[in-house]
This record gives C-alpha cells, sequence and structure tokens, in this order.
C-alpha cells in the first residue's frame, strides 16, 4: 500500500475532518463549519458537486489513516482551469504529505477531469503550501491582492500554476 493515498471522501469520514480541523492551527484557511453536523452536511454535498462538475474533494490517507484533505474546484467561467486546495493535520505537517497528495490530485485533475490549468493559491504567509507548490512543479505567477478572506479581513493570495 502506498503510505499516502487520495479517495473520494465519504460521510463516515466527518468525525476525523471535525476533528482535525477544531484542534489544528489552520489560520490562513476561513472554515465555516463549527459542529459535526454541519461537516455531515458537507460532505453530504460531495456527491452534487461532483454531478455537477463544480468541486472533487478527496480524503489524504497516511498508511490508511485519514490525515487531511484536499480538492479541486472547477472555474464555472472556464471549466478547463481547476483550483487546487488541501489541509493536513497538526501532528503530520511538514513529511511531503500534502506534497505527494498535491501531485495524485494533479493526475485527476489533468486524466481524468480533463482540465488545461490547476491553479494554487496561497496566503503569501503561508510558507509551508507555497513549498508544496514549489515542489510539485507549479510556477508563480503573480501576487494577487486582497482575494483570500478570513472573518473581515482580506489578505493577498500568491498564485501558482501549471499547465497541461
Amino acid at each position: 500500500m502506498p503510505k499516502v493515498k487520495i479517495r473520494p471522501q465519504e460521510l463516515f469520514d466527518a468525525k476525523c475532518f471535525f476533528d482535525i480541523i477544531t484542534r489544528t492551527n489552520l489560520e490562513f484557511i476561513e472554515f465555516p463549519i463549527k459542529t459535526l453536523d454541519e461537516e455531515r452536511y458537507f460532505l453530504g454535498l460531495n456527491e452534487t458537486k461532483r454531478k455537477a462538475n463544480f468541486e472533487y474533494n478527496f480524503s489524504i490517507l497516511y498508511y490508511g489513516r485519514l490525515v487531511g484533505a484536499c480538492g479541486i474546484k472547477i472555474d464555472q467561467h472556464r471549466p478547463w482551469i481547476g483550483e487546487i486546495g488541501y489541509f493536513i493535520d497538526r501532528d503530520y505537517q511538514g513529511m511531503g504529505i500534502a506534497t505527494e497528495a498535491v501531485r495524485q490530485l494533479e493526475k485527476v485533475g489533468f486524466e481524468q477531469l480533463d482540465l488545461q490549468r490547476i491553479v494554487i493559491l496561497m496566503d503569501t504567509r503561508n510558507l509551508a503550501s507555497e513549498r508544496v507548490a514549489q515542489k510539485c512543479g507549479y510556477k508563480k505567477e503573480g501576487t494577487m491582492k486582497k482575494v483570500h478572506r478570513i472573518g473581515e479581513d482580506y489578505y493577498d493570495c500568491f498564485l501558482y500554476a501549471k499547465i497541461r
């Protein structure tokens, strides 16, 4: 079994995801989920999102243990472009798991979803996420001003991209 594997999210992942997002300092991501029921509801929307070609969400497993999530959102005006996002449990950060998950997710995007371009946006303060993009061969295209919101505040993001 490969040590890092992604698979479509399942409803039974809800408790693990909720535990991860409530105990991990994910300071560069705003999570609207505040309860386990809200997490279950979010996961229940995945099939509808896939069928609408809107979003494809995956669980990240490390030696079979759920340690994070990743996904591709499809640009609804340019459906040949997808945006990758990811997060990893605090106990598993810095181990190359996100890098491998992004590589697997990219393969899904280019080969199964027929995307021509994949982007990764990250808060300019999120150096770990920037390293993931660089390790995966994404090229920095610039800085997007005030594009990322956390609470009432807006932050700049780096735009990294890779084309097919």
